[in-house]
């Protein structure tokens, strides 16, 4: 799959005036015409690989924050701000969010941050994250580098190797690791010694204790977090350059650290090799690397290496309440992810009805963008039977899904479920799901007559 093109004008007309260099002077040490240098700095022409390896070897910096700083989280990010009903009717295109990163990205980034912190007011935030909540800036920090940090993938598939050379069981392998090199013994302990807990680490004793209540997957994924601690120098950098509080603070390097563990569990190269085999078949791939269905969810949404990329997927995670537990929008710039509400009338909670099979859907969104998405129900970590469940939802564009083993049989170009983002934020008229009417939107309840909904709104 053809990497997409890079462009990268706002970090690059930074970097030149944090040098304090004029566009000749910059262009002249590049080796490129001013005028060229001129157009790269207006995102009308994209970075080559040969300029990305110049401006490199010219000024002291790392070229993945060429990708990783975009303004707002790039013309995608901005983009769904902007899809918020209160600039429904300034009909913003790509092509003026594109044009408004290149003149003014530092406007760009104020208004994001500005709406960010809005929070709920008028539905500006997903549900359930208020205005300065320490998960909406975690998130928008995941968001920031479209939940891909290729240091932490390098450093856990280096150790992933090492530890394949020692021992055909990755989980054996861990626990050794565990043993010789961190002086830590894994214990299984029953419920009846933990019975409010999963894992506990236990320094007096020297032991990484898990309870019995966890499976296999959850066993390895608690293995690998523990590994994380041989990543603590990349961790660290990622968490200070985040600039976050205490409270996200922990919670992004509590992301990171998960990032980490599932790295390991599922090694980049190796991991997108098998996707492209079997189709990205989550099933096939949890049996293949011994992981959960949400583990491989979430890591389908980090296939971002530069020259080796994978399907943009995003994962979300919902309870039957339909409130949202995990948002990840990876590359795909779904507005799904970010919607202040979830719609009914998506298949993700038919997951609930169907414990044991994928619920595969076609949806269609009202700007015309069409989504493929697979649901599953889950429970967490050492839940049992008749204890608390989720539904976890994969999805990609539509054009993209012909590949995947579970779009067999479909016909993506076909008739799709009219979906919205939730009452708040949708327009559709006439939708027997609507339970509130748009945010910024008067209901409207004739006396009359009565129509497929228990209201209409002003407007439509």
């Amino acid at each position: 799959m053809a990497d997409p093109k890079l462009f990268a004008g706002h970090a690059v007309r930074r970097l030149r005036r944090g040098a304090a260099l004029t566009q000749a002077a910059m262009a002249d040490m590049l080796g490129i015409s001013p005028s060229y240098l001129n157009l790269v700095e207006r995102n009308q022409r994209p970075l080559s690989a040969t300029l990305i390896l110049r401006l490199a070897e010219s000024f002291d910096f790392d070229p993945r924050a060429l990708s990783a700083a975009e303004p707002g989280g790039g013309a995608d990010g901005l983009r769904r701000r902007l899809a918020d009903p209160m600039f429904a009717d300034l009909e913003v295109d790509r092509a003026q969010v594109e044009e408004w990163l290149a003149g003014a990205p530092g406007g760009a980034e104020a208004f994001a941050r500005a709406y960010d912190r809005i929070g709920q007011a008028g539905g500006a935030a997903p549900a359930g994250e208020a205005a300065g909540e320490p998960q909406l800036r975690v998130r928008r920090e995941i968001e920031r580098w479209r939940n891909h940090f290729a240091d932490l993938d390098a450093a856990a598939e280096a150790l992933a190797d090492e530890l394949r050379a020692g021992s055909a069981d990755p989980g054996g392998a861990m626990a050794e690791r565990l043993r010789v090199k961190h002086q830590l013994l894994v214990r299984i302990l029953p419920v009846e010694v933990m019975p409010d807990r999963l894992k506990r680490l236990d320094l007096h004793a020297r032991q990484l204790q898990l309870s019995e209540m966890l499976d296999a997957p959850s066993r390895s994924f608690a293995l690998a977090q523990q590994l994380a601690e041989e990543a603590r120098g990349e961790i660290d950098a990622l968490v200070r350059g985040a600039g976050l509080d205490r409270v996200a603070e922990r919670m992004f390097r509590r992301h990171l650290t998960g990032y980490f563990a599932a790295a390991l569990m599922m090694p980049y190269a190796r991991f997108l090799r098998a996707c492209e085999a079997t189709g990205y078949d989550a099933e096939l791939l949890g049996h293949r690397f011994g992981a959960s269905f949400e583990q491989v969810a979430h890591r389908l949404t980090t296939l971002q290496r530069v020259g080796a990329r994978g399907l943009p997927f995003f994962m979300i995670r919902v309870d039957r309440a339909g409130q949202v537990s995990k948002r990840y929008g990876g590359a795909s710039g779904s507005p799904l992810v970010e919607g202040a509400g979830v719609c009914p009338l998506w298949d993700l909670f038919e997951a609930f009805a169907r414990p044991e099979a994928p619920v595969a859907q076609l949806v269609e969104l009202e700007d015309g963008g069409r989504w493929f998405t697979v649901a599953r129900a889950v429970r967490p970590p050492g839940a049992r039977a008749g204890q608390a469940r989720f539904a976890v939802g994969l999805g990609l564009a539509a054009g993209e899904a012909r590949t995947l083993a579970a779009a067999r049989g479909i016909d993506l170009s076909g008739s799709a479920a009219l979906i919205g983002l939730g009452c708040r934020a949708c327009t559709r008229p006439d939708c027997v799901q609507r339970s509130a009417p748009p945010a910024g939107r008067a209901p409207l309840v004739p006396e009359r007559e009565t129509g497929l909904t228990p209201f209409g709104f002003a407007g439509d």
